[in-house]
Protein backbone atom coordinates (compact mmCIF):
# COMPACT_ATOMS: atom_id res chain seq x y z
CA UNK A 1 0.00 0.00 0.00
CA UNK A 2 1.24 3.50 -0.86
CA UNK A 3 0.91 5.83 2.14
CA UNK A 4 1.18 9.56 2.80
CA UNK A 5 4.49 10.58 4.41
CA UNK A 6 4.88 13.41 6.92
CA UNK A 7 6.80 16.39 5.54
CA UNK A 8 6.11 15.56 1.88
CA UNK A 9 4.26 17.87 -0.52
CA UNK A 10 1.58 16.41 -2.80
CA UNK A 11 -0.03 18.06 -5.82
CA UNK A 12 -3.29 17.61 -7.69
CA UNK A 13 -5.21 19.40 -10.43
CA UNK A 14 -8.67 20.90 -10.36
CA UNK A 15 -11.15 18.93 -12.49
CA UNK A 16 -12.76 22.00 -14.07
CA UNK A 17 -9.43 23.76 -14.81
CA UNK A 18 -6.55 21.37 -15.41
CA UNK A 19 -4.05 24.24 -15.56
CA UNK A 20 -4.69 25.01 -11.88
CA UNK A 21 -2.45 22.92 -9.62
CA UNK A 22 -2.97 22.90 -5.86
CA UNK A 23 -0.33 21.70 -3.40
CA UNK A 24 -0.64 20.39 0.14
CA UNK A 25 2.01 19.43 2.69
CA UNK A 26 1.42 16.55 5.11
CA UNK A 27 2.08 18.01 8.56
CA UNK A 28 0.94 15.13 10.78
CA UNK A 29 -0.67 11.75 10.34
CA UNK A 30 -2.38 9.03 12.32
CA UNK A 31 -3.45 5.63 10.96
CA UNK A 32 -6.87 7.06 9.98
CA UNK A 33 -6.32 10.80 9.39
CA UNK A 34 -3.80 13.28 8.00
CA UNK A 35 -3.34 16.95 8.85
CA UNK A 36 -2.51 18.94 5.74
CA UNK A 37 -1.31 22.48 5.20
CA UNK A 38 -2.45 24.41 2.14
CA UNK A 39 0.78 25.82 0.64
CA UNK A 40 -0.83 29.14 -0.35
CA UNK A 41 -3.22 29.86 2.55
CA UNK A 42 -1.21 28.15 5.32
CA UNK A 43 -4.45 26.71 6.71
CA UNK A 44 -4.25 23.43 8.64
CA UNK A 45 -6.97 20.92 7.75
CA UNK A 46 -7.53 17.40 9.12
CA UNK A 47 -8.92 14.85 6.66
CA UNK A 48 -9.95 11.20 6.91
CA UNK A 49 -7.92 8.77 4.78
CA UNK A 50 -9.66 6.48 2.30
CA UNK A 51 -7.84 3.64 0.55
CA UNK A 52 -8.60 3.26 -3.16
CA UNK A 53 -6.79 0.58 -5.20
CA UNK A 54 -4.08 0.28 -2.53
CA UNK A 55 -3.32 4.02 -2.50
CA UNK A 56 -4.18 6.33 0.39
CA UNK A 57 -6.50 9.08 -0.84
CA UNK A 58 -8.05 12.23 0.66
CA UNK A 59 -10.44 14.92 -0.52
CA UNK A 60 -8.61 18.10 0.63
CA UNK A 61 -11.41 20.56 -0.19
CA UNK A 62 -14.32 18.33 0.81
CA UNK A 63 -16.49 15.84 -1.07
CA UNK A 64 -18.58 17.26 -3.88
CA UNK A 65 -19.21 16.39 -7.53
CA UNK A 66 -16.02 17.88 -9.00
CA UNK A 67 -13.84 17.81 -5.88
CA UNK A 68 -10.07 17.44 -6.32
CA UNK A 69 -8.61 14.15 -5.09
CA UNK A 70 -5.18 13.95 -3.49
CA UNK A 71 -3.46 10.56 -3.75
CA UNK A 72 -0.34 9.37 -1.96
CA UNK A 73 1.36 8.63 -5.30
CA UNK A 74 1.02 12.23 -6.59
CA UNK A 75 4.21 13.89 -5.34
Amino acid sequence: MIKFKTGETYKTRMICDSDQIISFEIVKRTPKTVTIKDIFNRDLIRKKIATIDGIETIFPLGKYSMAPVLKADSQ
